[in-house]
């Protein structure tokens, strides 16, 4: 079970986001802060294993918390909750699980709280996240979500499930600096991640991979270092 605060200086959205949560299986116990200095005596006193921050509080914000508690030995997991996008990139780079937008939405909150599990199993590390540009607007999106990577000249356009990015990065750069999180270059233009693929056609007359229901050609110089990756992942009886 997932102990969690909510602190937010408007009670209606703290009571709001708390009976959502605790709709949820996951979530245990729910403590509730009407202040940034409510919260950390929260913090001090209750054994809180995540807490979602509205950004926007009267003398302590939710990000001079996330500042406070990531000094911690053992700090929770932070989700900013917020109605605006201003501090995204702020947000990320103070290690935040998730950035959720007001009002918020019962599948998107479910979401949450499955990073926040997943981020908590065996001590796991919190995920890669990237800054992309789309419309004028800073998001964030988590690598592993990231299907493939389409090269566009000195730029790359990041797939994922729901949308594409373009980012100024040459796909070298990527195939280089992505390598050991599982990304492989199986064209001059493509990169996969070895995650998403389904299927792998290699002995056809027109080698490919399926990512995501892309089917993506697999090019004559690659195709023995795709192989030699392949190789590598089988299960193999012990000698």
């Amino acid at each position: 079970m997932i102990n969690v605060l909510v602190a937010d200086d408007e009670l209606p959205a703290v009571e709001e986001l708390a009976f959502l949560l605790g709709r949820d299986d996951r979530i245990g116990a729910i403590y509730r802060a009407s202040s940034g200095a409510e919260a950390l005596r929260a913090l001090e006193a209750e054994d809180v294993d995540a807490v979602f921050l509205d950004i926007h509080m009267p003398a302590l914000s939710g990000l001079d918390i996330a500042r406070a508690i990531s000094r911690s030995a053992r700090p929770p997991a932070v989700v900013f909750v917020t109605a605006d996008e201003d501090c995204a990139l702020e947000a990320f780079e103070l290690a935040a699980v998730d950035y959720l937008l007001k009002p918020v939405r019962a599948e998107r909150l479910a979401r949450s709280i499955g990073r926040i599990s997943e981020l908590l199993k065996d001590g796991a590390r919190a995920p890669e996240m990237i800054t992309v540009d789309l419309g004028g607007t800073t998001k964030m999106i988590r690598r592993e979500d990231v299907t493939y990577v389409q090269a566009q000249g000195d730029y790359a356009r990041l797939h994922t499930a729901d949308a594409s990015y373009l980012i100024r990065v040459p796909l070298a750069d990527l195939e280089q600096q992505w390598a050991d999180a599982g990304f492989l270059r199986i064209h001059r233009s493509y990169l996969v991640a070895l995650s998403h693929v389904s299927r792998m056609l290699l002995a056809a007359a027109r080698p490919s991979v399926t990512v995501a229901g892309a089917e993506l050609p697999i090019s004559r110089r690659h195709l023995p270092a795709v192989r030699e990756k392949l190789g590598a992942t089988r299960i193999r009886p012990q000698a």
